[in-house]
């Protein structure tokens, strides 16, 4: 009789290999919002020749995702602070799957953005955790690698999103067309779902309270200031529009209000009042603002230009994007390694210069194209627009962050994303709509870049008074 040989049991990982495996499942979450973000911006006017609907579906697309989203930011932290960090990343992640298959699915331009709503939700439980997981597994010098990793693959998410979403819907799979562009979120998160036992639980030493009066607030302001820009003349809004936008900033007055009374009750508002004190980081959310209302709006115009104007196909739509990702990337690196550290609060100022730079050639570039043509001098432009943001990026961050208290930077930093993504739905609301109501197709490309110059002044304006407050 032949005793049946038992293998050796398998031994844990060491605990090292956890935790990178577990900071990889974090940090392909974070790429892939990114990349969903990206994605759908290429492929939204495929997604409108193909459902129907409005023009200004194709805004809705990307506003839809970004709105809850910037919403949503702070209020999901502080959902993982009270009911851990782990259980509200899978949750999102899970929701996050499940969204994108109804987008894939959607017969209708409504359905696909309502559940590009959900989409937005379900990222903004995602986002929030990544930093305190990061800090729960971490500490010294592996903390600071951790945390540097961050950056790099949000580049490298930012160089491949255009072009994987001309890929996807230029490839056409199994007919999928643009659906395909959703379809890839689902085989990724299933990969981050499996990582996931990996991370450990973590709560905030605090309980915080949930402020569900103010998120609603924010939510109302910002939607009732964000409706009435998208599909509309800017320049010649009808009565209800402007109405619209007054009862906004209304309710987002009401919104300050209501934060002064939760805060002087000792409860939890949704934002830290201490931050509102400062005046160079009420400069910093103008600046923050601004600043991503004109890159966003004006990667929507470029799509939008080259696709319904000069009817060059979704491929080369994204392919064309690429030297901006790219410029992105590589300054990105750049600053956050060796300039800011060398010379500090100079890079910014520097990044915006650059950056109008490049908005004037790509001025100049629709200029001299003819009408229905692909502006040659366009991927040199996009270039130095992306060379601009990259410098631009890491050396906000770093003067917006470093005059805080340590209990207000996880704070500052929700709300910092959060403006961030706000900036980035009025941005695609004001330079499409500047974009689709101006015409012809030139000078609608021309007005557009000349509206992103005139952000391009504010943020310098507002990047001013960052500088001039910190010492």
């Amino acid at each position: 009789m032949t005793m049946e040989r038992i293998p050796p049991p398998v031994a844990p990982p060491p605990p090292h290999r956890r935790r990178r495996t577990a900071l990889a499942a974090l940090l392909l979450g974070e790429a892939m919002n990114l990349l969903d973000a990206t994605v759908v911006q290429v492929a939204a006017p495929a997604v409108h020749a193909d459902l129907g609907g409005s023009v200004s579906d194709i805004q809705w697309f990307s506003a839809a995702y970004t709105l809850p989203f910037a919403v949503l930011l702070i209020t999901g932290g502080r959902l993982g602070d009270i009911a851990g960090r782990r259980r509200l990343f899978v949750l999102g992640v899970t929701a996050f799957a499940l969204a994108s298959t109804a987008c894939a699915l959607a017969p209708t331009a409504g359905l696909l953005i309502a559940f590009r709503a959900v989409q937005g939700a379900a990222a903004a439980l995602i986002i929030p955790q990544t930093i305190g997981l990061i800090k729960a597994m971490f500490a010294g010098e592996e903390l600071s690698r951790a945390l540097g990793s961050i950056g790099p693959v949000m580049g490298l998410a930012a160089v491949c999103g255009p072009v994987l979403g001309g890929v996807l819907t230029h490839a056409d799979l199994f007919g999928s067309s643009w659906r395909a562009a959703f379809l890839v979120n689902v085989p990724v998160s299933l990969v981050v779902l499996a990582l996931s036992p990996r991370l450990p639980e973590s709560r905030a030493p605090r309980r915080p309270t949930l402020d569900l009066t103010g998120t609603a607030l924010t939510a109302i302001g910002t939607g009732l200031i964000v409706q009435p820009l998208i599909g509309a003349d800017v320049t010649r809004l009808p009565a209800r529009s402007w109405a619209s936008l007054s009862a906004g900033l209304l309710v987002l007055a009401l919104f300050a209000l209501q934060q002064r009374r939760v805060a002087a009750a000792g409860r939890s508002p949704l934002l830290e009042p201490t931050l509102f004190a400062r005046r160079g980081f009420t400069a910093a959310l103008v600046t923050s603002t601004s600043f991503f209302a004109l890159t966003n709006g004006l990667m929507t115009v470029v799509v939008l230009q080259l696709q319904l104007a000069a009817h060059v196909g979704v491929l080369a739509a994204g392919l064309s994007l690429a030297p901006w990702s790219a410029g992105l990337a590589v300054a990105s690196w750049a600053a956050g390694a060796r300039l800011v550290r060398r010379y500090g609060r100079r890079v910014m100022p520097w990044g915006l210069g650059v950056l109008l730079t490049g908005l004037l050639a790509a001025v100049a570039g629709y200029r001299s194209a003819a009408p229905g043509t692909y502006p040659t001098a366009l991927p040199a432009a996009l270039a130095l627009i992306g060379l601009g943001a990259g410098l631009f990026t890491p050396a906000f961050f770093t003067l917006a962050l470093k005059p805080l208290r340590p209990q207000e930077i996880g704070s500052a930093a929700g709300l910092l994303n959060a403006v961030q993504q706000l900036g980035a739905t009025l941005g695609v609301a004001l330079l499409g709509s500047v974009y689709l109501d101006t015409g012809p197709a030139p000078r609608a490309a021309q007005t557009a870049c000349w509206t992103a110059v005139v952000l391009v002044g504010v943020s310098w304006t507002a990047s001013r008074a960052m500088v001039r407050s910190v010492p």
